[in-house]
């Protein structure tokens, strides 16, 4: 009837008004079928919302346990027993990151191309030959019978939330979108995504490449001007690298390297410079920006236990947190625990390698690589004593030369066992023990107690080698370049109340020269250390506010430091109009990175361009990445030539003079072209924005769905309120996702900020709510005491069938 009430309409308009009726046919059709779409999608998404209020059924409990998430979305747990406890973590944090939780374990097991096609492949390849899913499968091994079960309860819980969301066909869209269902979760997936992060945080093996390739491609005394440095006993090992011919640019140059800057801030206040009287405690990890976080913020309550903090979702427990008696953080130390040896292989036999004179068969496992609608990718690892070939994962070649890599991550370890022992400890001596557990990656821990204590510990697996040279592959033929163990774990730098009454770390060097053991010659830039001390120092008595503001601050002492001898050197009749305004920008600056200034864009900016006007066009631009440590060592050579002791690459760029006038010279136009010609309308913010990538945001026009309103940034990477950023587009993709401030006077609450939120989940109210938060150093209170959160969202999980 409708339709023929339609051609009788269509029969009564004049043919020359037909094509508008068409077209307004065509254009509510159009509309039609984009609300009924979206509709559906909304549809979708809203039924993959998890459930935070109400009764669910987990049949692996054995009793009741309850979650009220408050009101920035922070799950307080609570379980009569720690078997429903870490299962009800297990469910809880899948409600909130499953799609996040299978990436992760996916992406560190070298299984993603499974899922998304042939455009992982060379990433699975890779991590496939570096083996994080193996050596999680060998830690498995080594853990207690009781970490086994909580690794086992966790599991149960996720899968538990699983099979929920697959019978009620409520999987987070992610999953439908990209045309796949999770697999069951096992524990080696949990230990899996804790080795990754041991890779996150990385042992310097791209530099020991690095420094390879500039061997192979440079005078000697160019090479070794970007070498950290050159201790005694070095020679003879750079002469053997030299003369080894590996072609790192086929080799490595497609390697997954992470974030140079991944670190953190850490730092305890004794309790005689506490306002309270006791000590405080804080901590902001530096890792990737993304949503959701990296981070989730947890409470977990059980006879015998009483912790919050955070974990790497898909993991059981707290690994950043506090208790009823003490609180704990951690940075990066960042030590030399990779080694690339040269392997000679047998011509005639591939898979023979020399060692002291006789060849050696090594082990080859299959790793085949699925690849989603085509087949799949027959693929072999071949492991040497040292460890896996990684010079091949790119290419199928075989030379009789390769690089197989050593590092301590791929041995059995035990972190989940220590992480267990954290959240219990009652006091310094109790921690120290679950420290003995804790080998990968090694990690500046900072502890305060309620007794007062304040503590510090470089703990880890650092390797002791015969040959101390450790800034070069070394030959994997000869005996004498092996490992001898490991620094005695007694012997691991460690201080206890200390007189000066703080303690604090940034990735900076955390020995005296004294020191007998080799940790790394490529420590951070020291300038967030300094400036942490210099505010901790300051003051007789310190407040909370002192210790939140701290961790947002914005003070640039590279610049303090660097722009006086680079403004020196400028030869201003050069510049031009815009050119000699930048100058004076600079001059009058205050060294604050913030975000409505134009002089943190103009130095922000500056340094990387000196650097490529030392290096491009002569170092490969694909070897760049490699270059581990490269912004401390172009500090050094600033200040050597600022001292008049040019070195060849300040040298053959035409001096500090002529380097420093073309850099800012190119600075200023980048600035002009991107902000354009009026100084006066030129900020930092514009520029370094903050978009919290979701991982489906870089297929368009999913980024509008998944990722929320970019944001003016302030900070740089150097200051303490680290804001790291991608060079090619200044947006912010680096810093501290969690920041957290305690008070030991009172551990039933704590200040804490997860940036962008804690749900993974787009139509959640808690996905992005604490972005504000985040971007202008605001904190929310989480407290343990129930009352605190008893009007929160209550789900009661009940065993059943």
């Amino acid at each position: 009837m409708q339709v023929e009430t339609a051609i009788q309409i269509e029969k009564q308009i004049p043919k020359k008004k037909k094509w508008k009726r068409v077209a307004v046919i065509m254009l509510a059709g159009l509309l039609l079928v984009t609300a009924i779409s979206g509709s559906a999608a909304y549809w979708l998404l809203r039924k993959s919302l998890p459930v935070v209020s109400g009764t669910k059924t987990v049949p692996s409990l054995s009793g009741t346990a309850v979650a009220v998430r408050d009101k920035n979305g922070v799950p307080h747990i609570k379980a009569g027993s720690l078997k429903d406890l870490y299962t009800a973590q297990g469910y809880v944090t899948a409600q909130d990151r499953m799609f996040q939780m299978d990436l992760s374990r996916r992406q560190a097991s070298g299984q993603l191309s499974e899922v998304i096609g042939e455009k992982t492949v060379e990433k699975d390849r890779y991590f496939r030959t570096l083996g994080l899913r193996r050596a999680a499968e060998v830690s498995y091994e080594l853990y207690s019978s009781e970490a086994k079960q909580v690794l086992q309860w966790y599991a149960d819980g996720v899968n538990a939330y699983l099979r929920d969301a697959e019978k009620n066909n409520s999987l987070p869209i992610e999953f439908l979108m990209v045309g796949y269902k999770p697999k069951k979760w096992t524990p080696v997936d949990s230990l899996t995504i804790g080795k990754y992060m041991a890779f996150d945080l990385g042992g310097h093996w791209e530099g020991q490449a690095f420094r390879h390739y500039l061997l192979q491609n440079f005078p000697k005394g160019n090479a070794l001007d970007l070498f950290p440095s050159y201790p005694k006993g070095g020679a003879e090992i750079i002469d053997i690298a030299s003369k080894a011919k590996v072609d790192i640019k086929s080799s490595l140059a497609k390697a997954v390297i992470p974030n140079e800057f991944n670190g953190s801030n850490d730092w305890v206040v004794a309790g005689t410079k506490t306002k309270s009287g006791l000590p405080y405690l804080a901590d902001d990890p530096h890792l990737g920006l993304s949503t959701p976080s990296i981070w989730y913020e947890s409470h977990l309550k059980a006879p015998g236990m009483n912790v919050s903090g955070v974990i790497f979702a898909g993991v059981p427990g707290i690994i950043v947190g506090r208790n009823t008696q003490i609180a704990w953080g951690v940075t990066n130390v960042g030590p030399d625990v990779q080694d690339l040896y040269i392997e000679k292989r047998n011509s005639d036999h591939p898979d023979e390698f020399l060692y002291e004179g006789k060849w050696e068969k090594a082990k080859i496992i299959t790793e085949n690589i699925k690849v989603k609608d085509q087949k799949t990718l027959p693929y072999k690892v071949t492991i040497t004593r040292h460890g896996p070939i990684m010079s091949e994962f790119a290419y199928d070649k075989q030379k009789n030369t390769a690089l197989s890599m050593r590092w301590t991550a791929l041995e059995p370890s035990t972190e989940l066992q220590a992480v267990l022992m954290f959240n219990k400890a009652k006091n310094w001596n109790e921690f120290k023990k679950a420290l003995t557990y804790f080998h990968t990656p090694a990690q500046n821990f900072v502890f305060a107690s309620k007794d007062g204590t304040i503590a510090y510990r470089a703990n880890g697996l650092i390797p002791i080698r015969k040959e101390k040279y450790a800034s070069v592959p070394v030959p994997g033929w000869e005996k004498k370049y092996e490992w001898k163990g490991y620094i005695p774990w007694d012997k691991l730098p460690t201080a206890v109340n200390p007189k000066e009454g703080f303690i604090a770390t940034a990735n900076n060097k955390v020995i005296g020269d004294d020191y007998p053991y080799h940790i790394t010659d490529s420590w951070a830039q020291p300038y967030r250390e300094q400036r942490i001390k210099d505010v901790l120092s300051a003051k007789e008595k310190l407040s909370l506010k002192d210790m939140q503001k701290l961790q947002f601050d914005r003070k640039n002492l590279q610049a303090e430091e660097m722009l006086p001898i680079l403004l020196s050197h400028l030869k201003t009749a050069d510049l031009g109009t815009n050119g000699r305004k930048a100058v004076k920008l600079l001059k009058d600056w205050n060294h604050e990175d913030d975000k409505n200034l134009a002089a943190p864009l103009l130095f922000n900016l500056w340094m990387p361009e000196f650097s490529d006007v030392l290096f491009e066009k002569k170092i490969d631009e694909k070897m760049m990445p490699l270059f581990d440590g490269k912004a401390q060592v172009v500090d050094e050579l600033i200040r050597h030539a600022a001292e008049g002791k040019e070195g060849p690459w300040i040298k053959e760029a035409g001096g500090l003079d002529k380097a420093a006038t073309i850099s800012f010279s190119r600075t200023v136009k980048q600035v002009e072209k991107l902000q354009g010609e009026n100084p006066d309308k030129w900020k930092w913010g514009t520029y370094h924005t903050l978009p919290f990538d979701h991982p489906l945001s870089a297929i368009k026009p999913l980024n509008l769905l998944f990722n929320p309103k970019e944001t003016p940034m302030g900070g740089s990477r150097v200051t303490v309120g680290a804001a790291g950023w991608d060079s090619l587009t200044g947006k912010v993709n680096h810093g501290a996702a969690w920041r957290t401030v305690v008070d030991l006077a009172d551990l039933t609450k704590t200040y804490n900020v997860v940036g962008p939120g804690q749900s993974g989940h787009v139509l959640s109210k808690w996905y992005d709510n604490q972005i504000e938060d985040w971007t202008t150093g605001r904190y929310h209170v989480t407290e343990t005491n129930e009352s605190s959160f008893k009007n929160g969202e209550k789900l009661v999980l009940k065993p059943g069938k």
